[in-house]
């Protein structure tokens, strides 16, 4: 442990920790049924698929996924260039150092500690990056589903339960999608730390202030639920 690694250091890096670990645990397992974005959209998923699978011509189905697997892509690609710019700093670190110790609104660190702090961004982007992939592996997998779907007319039931297969089948790969652009927003926290451990608590509390008011306190909530709840009352009729 470097010598000026203060006890406030160590507070600040378990809060992050568990700011967002706490904060996917609550929106990936524990929020079921409630008014939420992600919630929405499973049951938005699931109409898709009932959709779907009353189609004959499913081309624009497979131009939807098509363009999520674009967006995994990209966010995949953007990934490794921050990576290798990160990666290449290590090459100049005493420069780096130098540099970031020179701002007037930088605390003095050791060349030790800022290392340590290079390597949590770099921990960070390596975890999205390998969410990029997955995600778009599980989006591959939907392909699949969705190719091997038979055609209208689909008995009731059996449309009912390939609709739900496929659709948990794409909100797992949403699901790891978002694991990987979250790590953006907690990136940008952990950035922070360059300006010392209380901004590094309030730039972690405030990333959770901005994700939880846009899964449920926003203007595209609102539409989305409208939309959701005009889709559950055509499924009653």
């Amino acid at each position: 442990m470097t010598p000026d690694i203060t006890l406030l250091d160590i507070v600040a890096f378990l809060w992050f920790l568990a700011c967002w670990a706490g904060f996917t645990l609550v929106q990936d397992h524990m929020l079921g049924g409630r008014m939420v974005v992600n919630q929405h959209l499973k049951k938005v998923r699931r109409h898709w698929m009932e959709r779907m699978l009353e189609r004959d011509n499913r081309i624009m189905d497979s131009q939807l996924v098509g363009h999520t697997m674009q967006s995994c892509t990209f966010f995949a690609s953007t990934n490794m260039l921050v990576l290798a710019g990160l990666v290449g700093a290590f090459g100049a670190v005493e420069n780096a150092h130098k540099l970031v110790g020179t701002l007037s609104f930088t605390v003095p660190t050791s060349r030790e500690f800022f290392e340590l702090k290079m390597l949590l961004l770099v921990a960070i982007f390596t975890f999205g990056f390998f969410k990029f992939t997955w995600a778009l592996r599980q989006y591959n997998y939907c392909c699949a589903l969705i190719g091997s779907a038979p055609l209208p007319p689909v008995p009731a039931e059996e449309k009912t339960a390939m609709a739900d297969s496929i659709a948990a089948a794409m909100t797992l790969a949403v699901k790891a999608l978002n694991g990987g652009m979250r790590a953006y927003y907690f990136a940008m926290a952990a950035l922070a730390w360059m300006l010392g451990p209380w901004f590094f608590m309030v730039s972690t509390a405030a990333v959770i202030v901005v994700l939880t008011r846009r899964q449920g306190f926003s203007a595209t909530e609102k539409v989305i639920r409208v939309q959701v709840d005009a889709l559950e009352r055509r499924e009653r009729r």
